[in-house]
């Protein structure tokens, strides 16, 4: 019987359990349900494929996505609809209201969606019956400050967040008083520069947490937020907080009794109230992040007191003088300090050692200098991030100091240059720790090879050992012994021998870096195998040959291939086009690849630089390529491609740079290349092309045009005419026709403008004039016409580089505990710098120039320090205008073979820089001016072949000047023609010495000739007298003329 009642109890009640089942105690409300469906409508269109598994009706919407709900009582708890809306839809009006059936919701993310207001004006006001809601995250939104007015009915909230919205200006904090149980409230990323009034700050007395980075807040803020005693976490970074926080003079030793106190002397200086009344009630602080302002080292005098700091950056202030700053070394909880990037100088004191607590320390990118004391770091045993790289160091203590640092995990040494010693391998030494990230890089070290301690580390990351010239082989150990490496960098040594295949793959690694050793030999034909995870590969600059393995097309991981600078031959697998899908990055440069340039099939969707220069490519161009339609650089110079300029590149919307100089292209520019709005350098000289430019091409953003050496015909068209960033355009040595457009000074930015060895006619412009940036101007070998505009001593002259910086960020490790401190890895940076993304090609940005008698080549930034003019070989005339000597700064004139006429301007005096000067094959007059001795840096000087006149200048550098110099100049006295100088007077005396000359010579013609006469007269008579034979003949032959001379006359008169 007793059995059976059990048995009727446990049917009883899986009864119930199965009806509160059907009630939704395991499994969510259909109110929740049906309130998600609708959300999920008004949030995303239709079409949208965000949220797939909130559609069935039957399923549990507690097993949906981005849902997590109580297991014990059924009801959602938490919402993760995050970064779910595509960037393609329009911004988002929030219906609040739509979260009102979410009784136990404790967390709402709705950050990255792009939510700009709140459908009604009660906005969030309904979120108030929401009595469990804990954090709200709705940063990286676009609200703006209304989002304020209604947000502080929400209670119970315990975190904010606002970041990455547009709140701007002055912000009224008390909105969010009522919010007394908030912990963590986040601003950053805004616009925000004060608070008005600090009331409501005082109501937030639970802070703990406040984020106010990359904003413009002052000091002004600082002072406020000492109404927030709760205070545990400040980040303030990336604003407008500037100067520094002193005491003035006789006052500074109140600092303890005053802040016990509260009473301060009336001279004290106005930041000080941040130094004594706001530090007193921010005690309690513990991470304090002002990086990227403009404090100065006087800051440091007042952190002492905040005795419960843990964590302090003032990464990239404006720090400067000695290490350690007064007061820094008081702060004995201290355990992250981050220095970086300041200006800080001398030698590093072991003052620093009294923060025995320090595990971060990063004093990178300063001025230290001196030694690395030993003491200093067998002090800091508790460290586990040490970076010194980028300082003046001269040499560090042996690394054996390091040796019982058990907790090291992250060492970093990039000297700026090679002179710093470092001390390897003094002895045998086991050391205590177990490295992620090691980097000696550009150092000297005592040994030749791989630091012998690293055959002792298991657990390595990261490991830079560039720019050492170290000798040996390619270290398979160092792989084989830490199978977590993810980046090794090795470039530049002097590493040898062949890169061997491992007997495990070390799947982990994701970056190799072999450049500029010398290595040789074959890439592995399984190198796909050997590195399966592979992202980065650079074996530039060493002697590697043979083919590229086709296996290549099987990573597809890879990122960025980098091959150039050796010897490989053969084509370009096709299973690399194919297989590489992820690639962004392939470079093959100065090799020896011959065939087609690209397979007809490519699947290079994510491509954005292709370097195949410097090879024996031929063919056309493909139109597989177009499938790589993010390509930012096309660089396909030197090699032997044919055929036309095909349209479709004009659909490279991110094209940055088109290179292909030095092919056989042919054909015209297609009209199709106006698109390329992001066009900064367009290289195709030394090919075939004809045609004209189309005059719709003018990119905002082209900095460099290269086309000379090509076929180009007719006038200039509006084409550039609009490109106001435009530095260099070489369009020398073609067939251009008509005059030098007048839209030339719209060019704003020029500074390199070759013209040359073209048939342009016309006037020079005077707009030339007003190119205020221009250095270099080759118009010469044209059919230039009238006289040199004197406007042109109106262009400054303004020598130097141009250049951007740009930003180079990524990381790779967790975040330390406080500032949230990443280690920065080199894969963007890498990629950014080996694929010069961004900075002008500075190894191949040239322009040639005559100066000294010969074609000049300038290459790179040198380039930017050369000025110079050239106008020779056309058909100007008039005087050389004297305002052509305020031209100081340049440093070649070339005037030669033209019509000019008058004398050589005495201004040229004021050329102090010039040092080459050609004014030869003219029809100049005069003496040569003996000012131009002021000409210290002249070289070379020719005036040949002119009507110069007088005696050339004897001192400086004029004693050295050859005789082609001044050839060609019959009334000039040179020296070195060894003429009697002091027989020939001004050219009016040497006129009248020749007439004098001439009149002796004719006398002597005269006397001589009548003399003859007379001899040759009597000569015949004396014959005719002797002989009678003759004298018969004589007079037969007078009868015979006189008869002749009868018929003659009576035949034509009558």
């Amino acid at each position: 019987m007793s059995l059976t009642v059990k048995w009727i109890f446990w049917l009883w009640v899986s009864l119930v359990l199965a009806q509160f089942h059907d009630n939704g105690c395991f499994g969510c409300l259909e109110e929740e349900k049906n309130a998600l469906l609708e959300f999920k409508a008004s949030f995303y269109t239709q079409d949208s494929l965000s949220l797939p598994s909130w559609e069935d009706q039957e399923t549990d919407c507690c097993q949906w996505e981005s849902v997590n709900c109580d297991e014990k009582i059924g009801r959602v708890t938490k919402l993760y609809i995050n970064n779910s809306r595509d960037s393609s839809m329009q911004d988002l009006y929030l219906n609040a209201s739509l979260f009102l059936p979410f009784q136990e919701l404790t967390l709402l993310n709705l950050s990255t969606n792009f939510i700009s207001r709140l459908v009604d004006d009660d906005g969030f006001l309904r979120l108030s019956k929401l009595k469990k809601l804990q954090l709200l995250d709705l940063s990286n939104n676009t609200l703006d400050n209304s989002v304020l007015a209604s947000i502080h009915a929400v209670t119970s909230l315990k975190t904010l967040l606002l970041g990455a919205n547009i709140l701007e200006g002055s912000t009224h904090i008390q909105e969010l008083a009522a919010l007394n149980n908030l912990e963590e409230l986040d601003l950053s990323n805004n616009r925000l520069n004060s608070f008005i009034t600090v009331q409501g700050l005082k109501n937030l007395s639970k802070l703990k947490v406040l984020h106010l980075n990359t904003n413009f807040f002052n000091m002004t803020t600082l002072q406020s937020l000492g109404a927030l005693p709760s205070l545990k976490q400040l980040y303030l970074g990336d604003n407008n907080i500037t100067g520094s926080i002193t005491v003035e003079g006789k006052h500074h030793y109140c600092f303890s009794g005053c802040l016990l106190s509260n009473k301060f002397p009336s001279s004290v200086h106005p930041y000080s109230l941040l130094s004594f009344i706001e530090l007193n009630t921010l005690r309690n602080l513990e991470v304090l992040d002002l990086s990227t302002n403009f404090l100065t080292q006087d800051f440091l005098q007042i952190v002492e007191f905040m005795t419960s700091l843990k964590a302090l950056s003032l990464h990239k202030n404006r720090l400067n003088g000695t290490l350690p700053i007064q007061g820094l070394c008081k702060l004995k909880n201290l355990q992250e300090l981050d220095l970086s990037d300041n200006d800080l100088e001398g030698t590093v004191s072991s003052c620093l050692g009294n923060l025995t607590s320090l595990w971060v320390l990063d004093l990178s990118k300063n001025r230290l200098s001196g030694n690395i004391s030993s003491l200093l770091i067998s002090s800091l045993r508790s460290l586990k991030f040490l970076s010194l790289s980028h300082n003046v160091f001269q040499s560090m203590a042996s690394f054996s100091s390091f040796s019982n640092h058990s907790e090291l995990e992250v060492f970093e040494l990039v000297s700026n240059n090679n002179g710093l010693v470092v001390e390897t391998e003094n002895q045998t030494w086991v050391p205590a720790f177990q490295l992620k990230v090691f980097r000696l890089s550009n150092c000297t070290l005592n040994g030749d090879s791989i630091p012998s301690f690293l055959y002792h580390q298991h657990d390595l990351r990261v490991v830079d050992l560039s720019h050492n010239n170290l000798k040996g082989e390619f270290p398979t150990w160092l792989m084989e012994n830490n199978t977590r490496l993810e980046l090794l960098l090795l470039k530049n040594n002097s590493f040898t021998g062949y890169l061997h295949p491992l007997p495990l793959p070390p799947t982990n690694v994701a970056a190799l870096d072999v450049s500029n050793n010398r290595f040789h030999g074959q890439i592995p034909s399984n190198i796909s195998k050997l590195f399966p995870n592979l992202k980065f590969l650079n074996v530039s600059k060493n002697s590697f040959e043979g083919s590229i393995p086709s296996s290549f097309g099987d990573m597809r991981n890879l990122v960025f291939l980098d091959m150039s600078n050796n010897s490989f031959s053969g084509g370009i697998p096709k299973n690399l086009a194919l297989g590489c899908s992820s690639l962004r990055a392939l470079k093959l440069s100065n090799n020896d690849l011959v065939g087609q340039m690209f397979p007809e099939v490519s699947n290079m969707t994510s491509l954005e630089n292709l370097h195949l220069d410097g090879n024996r490519l031929t063919g056309k161009i493909p139109e597989s390529l177009s499938n790589s339609s993010s390509l930012l650089s096309l660089d396909l110079s030197y090699n032997n491609i044919s055929g036309k300029l095909p349209g479709w590149i004009g659909n490279m919307n991110s094209l940055e740079k088109l290179l292909m100089t030095e092919n056989h292209l042919e054909g015209s520019i297609p009209a199709d290349f106006c698109s390329l709005d992001s066009l900064t350098d367009l290289d195709l000289s030394k090919n075939y092309l004809s045609g004209s430019i189309p005059p719709c091409f003018s990119p905002p953003s082209l900095r460099q045009v290269y086309l000379q050496g090509n076929r180009f015909t007719g006038p200039m068209t509006k084409a550039l005419s609009e490109c106001s960033s435009l530095v260099i355009l070489d369009i020398s040595n073609n067939h251009w026709t008509g005059v030098i457009p007048n839209w030339i000074h719209e060019l704003s930015s020029l500074s390199i403008l070759l013209m040359s060895r073209n048939q342009f006619e016309g006037k020079i412009p005077t707009q030339l004039c007003q190119l205020s940036m221009v250095t270099i101007v080759d118009l010469s070998h044209n059919n230039l016409s009238g006289p040199i505009p004197s406007c042109l001593n109106e262009i400054p002259i303004k020598i130097g580089f141009r250049s951007g910086k740009f930003r180079k960020d990524s990381y790779l490790f967790s975040s330390f505990k406080y500032l949230s401190y990443s280690y920065k890895t080199q894969f963007i940076e890498l990629f950014q710098e080996s694929t010069d993304r961004y900075p002008l090609r500075s190894e191949k940005t040239v322009a040639a120039f005559m100066t000294k008698n010969r074609s000049d080549f300038y290459r790179g930034n040198i380039l930017y320090y050369m000025a110079g003019f050239d106008l020779s070989s056309n058909k100007l005339t008039g005087a050389i205008p004297p305002e052509i000597g305020k031209l100081s700064r340049i440093y070649a004139l070339n005037l030669s073979h033209n019509h000019l006429t008058g004398p050589i301007p005495t201004t040229f005096s004021s050329l102090e820089k010039i040092e080459s000067l050609d004014l030869s094959y003219n029809h100049l007059t005069g003496m040569i001016p003996p000012q131009l001795i002021e000409l210290h840096n002249l070289a070379v000087f020719s005036v040949a072949y002119n009507n110069l006149s007088g005696k050339t200048p004897e001192e400086a550098q004029f004693g050295s000047f050859v005789e082609t110099s001044y050839e060609g100049n019959p009334f000039l006295c040179v020296a070195l023609l060894k003429k009697n100088c002091n027989q020939i007077g001004e050219g009016s005396s040497v006129t009248e010495d020749r007439e004098e000359n001439s009149f002796i010579d004719m006398m002597s013609f005269y006397m001589s000739f009548g003399a003859s006469y007379i001899t040759v007269l009597l000569g015949l008579l004396v014959i005719l007298c002797i002989s009678p034979d003759c004298r018969r003949k004589w007079f037969q032959l007078i009868n015979l003329c006189i008869t002749s001379c009868s018929t003659f006359f009576l035949h034509y008169l009558c």
